[in-house]
Protein backbone atom coordinates (compact mmCIF):
# COMPACT_ATOMS: atom_id res chain seq x y z
CA UNK A 1 0.00 0.00 0.00
CA UNK A 2 1.25 3.38 -1.07
CA UNK A 3 -0.05 4.95 2.57
CA UNK A 4 1.69 2.92 4.67
CA UNK A 5 4.78 4.41 5.63
CA UNK A 6 7.02 1.04 5.81
CA UNK A 7 9.09 -0.77 2.79
CA UNK A 8 8.77 -4.82 3.09
CA UNK A 9 12.22 -4.67 5.30
CA UNK A 10 10.78 -2.45 7.95
CA UNK A 11 7.35 -4.09 8.15
CA UNK A 12 9.09 -7.36 8.68
CA UNK A 13 11.78 -5.60 10.89
CA UNK A 14 8.72 -4.50 13.50
CA UNK A 15 7.05 -8.02 13.17
CA UNK A 16 10.21 -9.19 14.30
CA UNK A 17 10.43 -6.62 16.86
CA UNK A 18 7.15 -7.88 18.12
CA UNK A 19 7.72 -11.42 18.18
CA UNK A 20 10.84 -11.53 20.30
CA UNK A 21 9.39 -9.31 22.70
CA UNK A 22 6.93 -11.94 22.80
CA UNK A 23 9.29 -14.85 22.88
CA UNK A 24 11.89 -12.94 25.19
CA UNK A 25 9.95 -13.76 29.03
CA UNK A 26 8.80 -17.34 27.59
CA UNK A 27 12.41 -17.87 26.39
CA UNK A 28 13.71 -15.87 29.73
CA UNK A 29 16.25 -14.40 26.87
CA UNK A 30 16.97 -10.96 28.24
CA UNK A 31 18.91 -10.54 24.34
CA UNK A 32 15.77 -10.70 22.71
CA UNK A 33 14.76 -7.36 24.38
CA UNK A 34 17.08 -5.71 23.19
CA UNK A 35 17.46 -6.90 19.92
CA UNK A 36 13.71 -5.57 19.27
CA UNK A 37 14.34 -2.41 21.02
CA UNK A 38 17.08 -1.83 18.48
CA UNK A 39 15.02 -2.92 15.95
CA UNK A 40 12.66 -0.20 17.23
CA UNK A 41 14.75 2.23 16.81
CA UNK A 42 15.97 1.82 13.55
CA UNK A 43 12.29 2.16 12.52
CA UNK A 44 11.97 5.42 14.77
CA UNK A 45 15.08 6.49 13.42
CA UNK A 46 14.07 6.12 9.99
CA UNK A 47 10.54 7.76 10.43
CA UNK A 48 12.34 10.91 11.82
CA UNK A 49 14.81 11.26 8.84
CA UNK A 50 11.73 10.98 6.48
CA UNK A 51 9.49 12.73 8.01
CA UNK A 52 10.71 14.76 10.92
CA UNK A 53 12.83 17.07 8.70
CA UNK A 54 11.19 19.76 6.59
CA UNK A 55 11.92 19.29 2.89
CA UNK A 56 10.05 20.83 0.24
CA UNK A 57 10.05 19.69 -3.45
CA UNK A 58 8.90 21.84 -6.61
CA UNK A 59 8.72 20.82 -10.32
CA UNK A 60 8.16 22.33 -13.33
CA UNK A 61 7.96 20.96 -17.11
CA UNK A 62 9.16 21.99 -20.52
CA UNK A 63 8.59 19.74 -23.51
CA UNK A 64 9.86 19.45 -26.63
CA UNK A 65 8.25 20.58 -29.30
CA UNK A 66 5.88 22.84 -27.51
CA UNK A 67 3.28 21.40 -29.97
CA UNK A 68 4.12 17.71 -30.39
CA UNK A 69 1.94 15.86 -32.93
CA UNK A 70 0.52 12.56 -32.47
CA UNK A 71 3.27 10.26 -33.77
CA UNK A 72 5.64 12.26 -33.04
CA UNK A 73 8.53 11.88 -30.37
CA UNK A 74 8.57 14.39 -27.74
CA UNK A 75 11.04 15.43 -24.82
CA UNK A 76 10.13 16.14 -21.64
CA UNK A 77 12.30 18.04 -19.11
CA UNK A 78 11.00 18.06 -15.63
CA UNK A 79 13.02 20.45 -13.78
CA UNK A 80 12.78 19.10 -9.67
CA UNK A 81 13.77 21.76 -6.95
CA UNK A 82 14.38 21.16 -3.51
CA UNK A 83 14.35 23.94 -1.25
CA UNK A 84 16.55 23.72 1.83
CA UNK A 85 19.74 22.79 3.16
CA UNK A 86 19.28 19.32 4.02
CA UNK A 87 20.60 16.21 2.69
CA UNK A 88 18.04 14.41 0.29
CA UNK A 89 18.17 10.61 0.35
CA UNK A 90 18.45 8.68 -3.18
CA UNK A 91 14.90 7.36 -4.15
CA UNK A 92 12.93 6.87 -6.96
CA UNK A 93 10.72 9.10 -9.33
CA UNK A 94 7.48 8.96 -11.48
CA UNK A 95 5.86 11.26 -13.73
CA UNK A 96 2.01 10.73 -14.26
CA UNK A 97 1.05 10.28 -17.87
CA UNK A 98 -2.53 9.83 -19.32
CA UNK A 99 -3.03 6.86 -21.60
CA UNK A 100 -3.26 8.89 -24.34
CA UNK A 101 0.65 10.05 -23.64
CA UNK A 102 3.22 6.49 -24.43
CA UNK A 103 6.12 6.86 -22.48
CA UNK A 104 8.59 5.57 -19.43
CA UNK A 105 8.14 8.52 -17.08
CA UNK A 106 10.11 7.14 -14.22
CA UNK A 107 13.74 6.88 -12.73
CA UNK A 108 16.42 7.21 -10.17
CA UNK A 109 16.43 10.26 -8.00
CA UNK A 110 19.84 11.03 -7.28
CA UNK A 111 21.01 11.96 -3.58
CA UNK A 112 21.51 15.40 -2.57
CA UNK A 113 24.21 16.67 -0.16
CA UNK A 114 23.89 19.25 2.30
CA UNK A 115 23.40 22.78 0.67
CA UNK A 116 22.64 26.01 1.07
CA UNK A 117 19.68 27.51 -0.36
CA UNK A 118 17.48 25.59 -3.44
CA UNK A 119 19.16 23.09 -5.52
CA UNK A 120 17.51 21.69 -8.64
CA UNK A 121 18.04 18.64 -10.67
CA UNK A 122 16.56 17.96 -14.69
CA UNK A 123 15.14 15.00 -15.19
CA UNK A 124 14.56 13.22 -18.39
CA UNK A 125 11.70 11.23 -20.95
CA UNK A 126 10.12 10.72 -23.52
CA UNK A 127 6.74 10.37 -25.14
CA UNK A 128 4.66 9.43 -27.95
CA UNK A 129 1.19 11.15 -28.43
CA UNK A 130 -1.13 8.70 -29.73
CA UNK A 131 -4.02 11.33 -29.70
CA UNK A 132 -4.49 14.76 -30.66
CA UNK A 133 -6.07 17.32 -27.52
CA UNK A 134 -4.68 18.62 -24.59
CA UNK A 135 -3.26 16.52 -22.20
CA UNK A 136 -2.12 16.75 -18.64
CA UNK A 137 1.59 15.60 -17.31
CA UNK A 138 1.94 15.40 -13.67
CA UNK A 139 1.92 15.75 -10.86
CA UNK A 140 5.66 14.67 -10.42
CA UNK A 141 5.89 11.61 -7.58
CA UNK A 142 9.55 11.30 -5.60
CA UNK A 143 9.53 8.45 -3.07
CA UNK A 144 12.74 7.94 -0.91
CA UNK A 145 13.80 5.80 1.94
CA UNK A 146 15.72 6.13 4.90
CA UNK A 147 19.82 4.46 4.44
CA UNK A 148 18.19 1.60 6.19
CA UNK A 149 15.57 1.42 3.88
CA UNK A 150 12.86 0.66 6.11
CA UNK A 151 10.80 3.75 6.38
CA UNK A 152 9.21 5.72 2.63
CA UNK A 153 7.98 9.07 2.22
CA UNK A 154 6.65 9.64 -1.68
CA UNK A 155 6.02 13.88 -2.09
CA UNK A 156 4.03 14.97 -5.23
CA UNK A 157 5.87 18.10 -6.72
CA UNK A 158 5.05 20.55 -8.43
CA UNK A 159 1.78 21.04 -10.30
CA UNK A 160 0.56 19.47 -13.77
CA UNK A 161 1.41 20.62 -16.93
CA UNK A 162 -0.92 21.16 -19.79
CA UNK A 163 0.40 19.67 -23.41
CA UNK A 164 -0.90 20.08 -26.37
CA UNK A 165 -0.96 17.72 -28.97
CA UNK A 166 -1.79 18.66 -32.76
CA UNK A 167 -2.96 16.54 -35.38
CA UNK A 168 -0.66 13.97 -37.25
CA UNK A 169 1.27 15.60 -39.65
CA UNK A 170 1.45 14.04 -43.16
CA UNK A 171 4.41 14.33 -45.56
CA UNK A 172 1.62 14.38 -48.87
CA UNK A 173 3.47 14.08 -52.01
CA UNK A 174 2.99 16.78 -55.10
CA UNK A 175 0.36 15.97 -57.23
CA UNK A 176 2.45 16.13 -60.83
CA UNK A 177 0.17 14.03 -62.60
CA UNK A 178 -2.55 16.91 -61.61
CA UNK A 179 -0.69 20.39 -63.06
CA UNK A 180 -2.76 20.19 -66.11
CA UNK A 181 -5.68 21.01 -63.78
CA UNK A 182 -4.26 23.66 -62.23
CA UNK A 183 -3.51 25.46 -65.55
CA UNK A 184 -0.23 23.45 -66.01
CA UNK A 185 1.01 25.98 -63.21
CA UNK A 186 1.47 24.10 -59.71
CA UNK A 187 3.84 26.88 -58.47
CA UNK A 188 7.34 25.90 -57.07
CA UNK A 189 8.07 26.56 -53.46
CA UNK A 190 10.26 29.58 -53.10
CA UNK A 191 11.27 31.55 -49.79
CA UNK A 192 10.54 34.90 -52.13
CA UNK A 193 6.74 33.24 -52.76
CA UNK A 194 5.82 35.25 -49.50
CA UNK A 195 6.07 38.49 -51.04
CA UNK A 196 5.63 37.72 -54.52
CA UNK A 197 8.15 37.21 -57.25
CA UNK A 198 9.97 40.11 -58.63
CA UNK A 199 9.64 41.26 -62.11
CA UNK A 200 11.98 43.93 -62.88
CA UNK A 201 10.53 46.91 -64.98
CA UNK A 202 11.47 50.22 -64.83
CA UNK A 203 10.05 53.47 -64.79
CA UNK A 204 10.79 57.38 -64.72
CA UNK A 205 12.57 58.75 -61.51
CA UNK A 206 10.70 60.53 -58.92
CA UNK A 207 12.04 62.62 -56.07
CA UNK A 208 12.43 60.26 -53.13
CA UNK A 209 13.39 57.38 -55.07
CA UNK A 210 16.85 55.74 -54.05
CA UNK A 211 20.12 56.56 -56.12
CA UNK A 212 20.46 52.88 -55.86
CA UNK A 213 17.51 51.59 -57.71
CA UNK A 214 18.61 53.53 -60.91
CA UNK A 215 17.95 51.37 -63.65
CA UNK A 216 21.67 52.49 -66.21
CA UNK A 217 20.54 50.62 -69.05
CA UNK A 218 17.37 51.87 -69.38
CA UNK A 219 18.54 55.44 -68.58
CA UNK A 220 20.81 55.00 -71.02
CA UNK A 221 18.16 54.00 -73.86
CA UNK A 222 16.12 56.56 -72.90
CA UNK A 223 17.84 59.71 -72.39
CA UNK A 224 16.56 59.86 -69.25
CA UNK A 225 16.86 58.92 -65.51
CA UNK A 226 14.94 55.63 -65.07
CA UNK A 227 14.67 53.18 -61.51
CA UNK A 228 13.71 49.74 -61.18
CA UNK A 229 10.15 49.20 -60.29
CA UNK A 230 8.85 45.94 -58.73
CA UNK A 231 5.70 44.47 -59.69
CA UNK A 232 4.56 41.67 -57.36
CA UNK A 233 3.01 38.46 -58.14
CA UNK A 234 -0.16 37.33 -56.53
CA UNK A 235 0.34 34.22 -54.88
CA UNK A 236 -2.17 31.38 -56.46
CA UNK A 237 -5.54 30.70 -54.01
CA UNK A 238 -6.31 27.21 -52.50
CA UNK A 239 -9.22 26.43 -50.24
CA UNK A 240 -9.40 23.68 -47.84
CA UNK A 241 -12.70 22.73 -46.08
CA UNK A 242 -13.59 20.38 -43.44
CA UNK A 243 -16.90 19.14 -42.48
CA UNK A 244 -18.19 19.78 -39.13
CA UNK A 245 -21.81 18.72 -39.27
CA UNK A 246 -22.16 16.29 -36.48
CA UNK A 247 -24.82 14.44 -38.41
CA UNK A 248 -22.42 13.17 -40.98
CA UNK A 249 -20.09 11.86 -38.54
CA UNK A 250 -21.01 7.97 -37.98
CA UNK A 251 -19.41 8.44 -34.39
CA UNK A 252 -20.84 11.73 -33.46
CA UNK A 253 -17.46 11.65 -30.89
CA UNK A 254 -17.57 15.29 -28.77
CA UNK A 255 -13.44 14.65 -27.54
CA UNK A 256 -10.96 14.26 -30.34
CA UNK A 257 -9.92 10.62 -31.14
CA UNK A 258 -13.33 9.10 -30.48
CA UNK A 259 -13.85 9.07 -34.29
CA UNK A 260 -11.00 7.08 -36.54
CA UNK A 261 -12.61 8.92 -39.69
CA UNK A 262 -13.00 12.50 -38.15
CA UNK A 263 -9.16 11.94 -37.17
CA UNK A 264 -8.07 11.11 -40.55
CA UNK A 265 -10.28 14.32 -42.03
CA UNK A 266 -8.57 16.70 -39.29
CA UNK A 267 -4.64 14.79 -39.94
CA UNK A 268 -5.54 15.37 -43.93
CA UNK A 269 -6.81 19.12 -43.30
CA UNK A 270 -3.27 19.94 -42.06
CA UNK A 271 -1.34 18.26 -43.87
CA UNK A 272 -2.85 19.63 -47.27
CA UNK A 273 -2.92 22.60 -46.02
CA UNK A 274 0.67 22.88 -45.11
CA UNK A 275 1.92 21.22 -48.41
CA UNK A 276 -0.24 23.68 -50.69
CA UNK A 277 1.44 26.64 -48.70
CA UNK A 278 4.72 24.83 -49.34
CA UNK A 279 4.05 24.66 -52.99
CA UNK A 280 3.18 28.37 -53.10
CA UNK A 281 -0.54 28.49 -52.47
CA UNK A 282 -2.15 31.17 -50.45
CA UNK A 283 -4.61 28.69 -48.34
CA UNK A 284 -8.03 29.60 -47.03
CA UNK A 285 -9.39 27.09 -44.02
CA UNK A 286 -13.10 26.89 -44.08
CA UNK A 287 -16.00 25.01 -42.75
CA UNK A 288 -18.84 22.83 -45.01
CA UNK A 289 -20.94 26.63 -44.27
CA UNK A 290 -18.05 28.68 -45.57
CA UNK A 291 -16.98 29.98 -42.15
CA UNK A 292 -13.10 30.34 -41.75
CA UNK A 293 -11.38 28.46 -39.11
CA UNK A 294 -8.43 30.34 -39.45
CA UNK A 295 -6.60 33.58 -41.31
CA UNK A 296 -5.57 32.80 -44.69
CA UNK A 297 -1.69 31.32 -44.71
CA UNK A 298 0.19 32.90 -46.94
CA UNK A 299 2.99 30.98 -48.63
CA UNK A 300 5.80 29.77 -46.39
CA UNK A 301 3.93 31.24 -43.04
CA UNK A 302 4.83 28.80 -40.60
CA UNK A 303 3.34 31.23 -38.18
CA UNK A 304 -0.02 30.65 -39.69
CA UNK A 305 0.52 27.02 -40.20
CA UNK A 306 1.36 26.95 -36.21
CA UNK A 307 -1.85 28.66 -36.02
CA UNK A 308 -4.17 25.98 -37.79
CA UNK A 309 -2.43 23.13 -36.23
CA UNK A 310 -3.09 24.59 -32.62
CA UNK A 311 -7.07 25.04 -33.80
CA UNK A 312 -7.18 21.32 -35.01
CA UNK A 313 -5.56 19.72 -31.44
CA UNK A 314 -9.19 20.56 -30.45
CA UNK A 315 -11.72 21.10 -33.12
CA UNK A 316 -14.50 18.41 -32.97
CA UNK A 317 -18.02 18.07 -35.01
CA UNK A 318 -20.51 20.64 -33.67
CA UNK A 319 -22.40 21.59 -36.74
CA UNK A 320 -26.01 21.42 -37.10
CA UNK A 321 -26.40 20.03 -41.04
CA UNK A 322 -27.02 21.27 -44.47
CA UNK A 323 -23.21 22.57 -45.16
CA UNK A 324 -22.96 20.68 -47.65
CA UNK A 325 -25.45 22.08 -49.88
CA UNK A 326 -24.47 25.58 -48.76
CA UNK A 327 -21.18 25.33 -49.95
CA UNK A 328 -21.52 26.02 -53.35
CA UNK A 329 -22.66 30.07 -52.53
CA UNK A 330 -19.09 30.13 -51.79
CA UNK A 331 -17.81 29.67 -55.32
CA UNK A 332 -20.87 30.91 -57.66
CA UNK A 333 -18.05 33.96 -59.18
CA UNK A 334 -15.09 33.10 -61.78
CA UNK A 335 -12.65 30.02 -62.06
CA UNK A 336 -10.67 29.60 -58.63
CA UNK A 337 -7.82 27.86 -57.40
CA UNK A 338 -7.94 23.89 -55.80
CA UNK A 339 -10.61 23.02 -53.86
CA UNK A 340 -10.10 20.56 -51.24
CA UNK A 341 -13.11 19.07 -49.54
CA UNK A 342 -12.78 16.50 -45.97
CA UNK A 343 -16.64 15.72 -45.66
CA UNK A 344 -18.42 12.66 -43.23
CA UNK A 345 -20.58 10.69 -44.90
CA UNK A 346 -21.25 11.53 -48.40
CA UNK A 347 -24.61 10.19 -50.05
CA UNK A 348 -26.35 10.17 -53.76
CA UNK A 349 -28.51 13.28 -52.61
CA UNK A 350 -24.91 15.25 -52.20
CA UNK A 351 -24.06 14.75 -55.50
CA UNK A 352 -26.62 17.81 -57.29
CA UNK A 353 -25.17 20.47 -55.00
CA UNK A 354 -21.56 18.99 -55.22
CA UNK A 355 -21.59 19.57 -59.02
CA UNK A 356 -22.18 22.98 -58.76
CA UNK A 357 -18.66 23.73 -57.20
CA UNK A 358 -16.34 21.41 -59.34
CA UNK A 359 -16.93 23.69 -62.71
CA UNK A 360 -15.52 26.94 -60.77
CA UNK A 361 -12.21 25.29 -59.05
CA UNK A 362 -9.24 24.19 -61.11
CA UNK A 363 -8.24 21.64 -59.09
CA UNK A 364 -11.63 20.12 -56.93
CA UNK A 365 -10.60 17.02 -54.85
CA UNK A 366 -13.31 15.19 -52.60
CA UNK A 367 -12.36 12.72 -49.61
CA UNK A 368 -14.97 11.31 -47.55
CA UNK A 369 -14.93 9.03 -44.74
CA UNK A 370 -18.20 6.92 -44.84
CA UNK A 371 -19.40 7.25 -48.60
CA UNK A 372 -22.30 5.58 -49.92
CA UNK A 373 -22.54 2.85 -52.26
CA UNK A 374 -22.75 4.78 -55.67
CA UNK A 375 -21.60 8.21 -54.16
CA UNK A 376 -17.82 8.31 -55.02
CA UNK A 377 -18.86 7.72 -58.89
CA UNK A 378 -21.61 10.22 -58.52
CA UNK A 379 -19.07 12.98 -57.21
CA UNK A 380 -16.35 11.63 -59.77
CA UNK A 381 -18.52 12.11 -63.03
CA UNK A 382 -19.28 15.91 -62.21
CA UNK A 383 -15.73 16.41 -62.06
CA UNK A 384 -14.17 16.14 -58.57
CA UNK A 385 -11.42 13.79 -57.68
CA UNK A 386 -12.85 11.53 -54.89
CA UNK A 387 -11.51 9.22 -52.86
CA UNK A 388 -12.67 7.23 -49.62
CA UNK A 389 -10.56 8.80 -46.21
CA UNK A 390 -11.72 6.40 -43.70
CA UNK A 391 -8.59 5.88 -41.57
CA UNK A 392 -7.53 2.80 -42.39
CA UNK A 393 -5.02 3.55 -45.06
CA UNK A 394 -2.34 6.19 -44.49
CA UNK A 395 -3.45 9.99 -46.38
CA UNK A 396 0.04 9.71 -48.78
CA UNK A 397 -1.83 6.32 -49.95
CA UNK A 398 -4.98 7.78 -50.65
CA UNK A 399 -2.91 11.11 -51.84
CA UNK A 400 -1.17 8.51 -54.63
CA UNK A 401 -4.13 6.97 -55.93
CA UNK A 402 -5.75 10.23 -56.56
CA UNK A 403 -2.97 11.17 -58.81
CA UNK A 404 -3.30 7.85 -60.19
CA UNK A 405 -6.59 7.97 -61.33
CA UNK A 406 -5.63 11.58 -62.61
CA UNK A 407 -2.91 10.24 -65.04
CA UNK A 408 -5.02 7.29 -66.26
CA UNK A 409 -7.95 10.02 -67.07
CA UNK A 410 -5.98 12.00 -68.83
CA UNK A 411 -4.19 9.10 -70.90
CA UNK A 412 -7.91 7.76 -71.88
CA UNK A 413 -8.78 11.30 -73.02
CA UNK A 414 -5.68 11.89 -74.95
CA UNK A 415 -6.48 8.17 -76.31
CA UNK A 416 -10.03 8.93 -77.05
CA UNK A 417 -8.28 12.35 -79.35
CA UNK A 418 -6.13 10.40 -80.91
CA UNK A 419 -8.81 7.94 -82.25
Amino acid sequence: MRSWPLTLRGTGALVVALGCLIAAPMLGLEELVWFAVLLIAAVLWGAVTQFGLRRRLDATRQVVPALPAVGEDARVRVHATVHGSLPVPPGQWRDRLPRSLAGDARGVFPALRPGSGSRTIELRYGVRPRVRGIHRLGRLQVTSTDPFGLVRRSQAAGEATDVVVTPELVDVPALAAMAVQTGGALPAATSRLGQGADNLIPRAWAPGDSMRRIHWRATAHRDELMVRQEEQEAAPEATVVIDLDAARWPARASAPGGDRGFEAAVSACLSITTHLAREGFAVSVVDAHGTPLAERIDPEEHSGLGDLAFLLATVAPTGTGGGLHRLAERFTGGLTGPVILLAGSLGLSDAAPLATIAPHSALPILLTAAPESGALPAVRARGWRAAALTGAEPLATVWQELERRAAASESAATEGESA
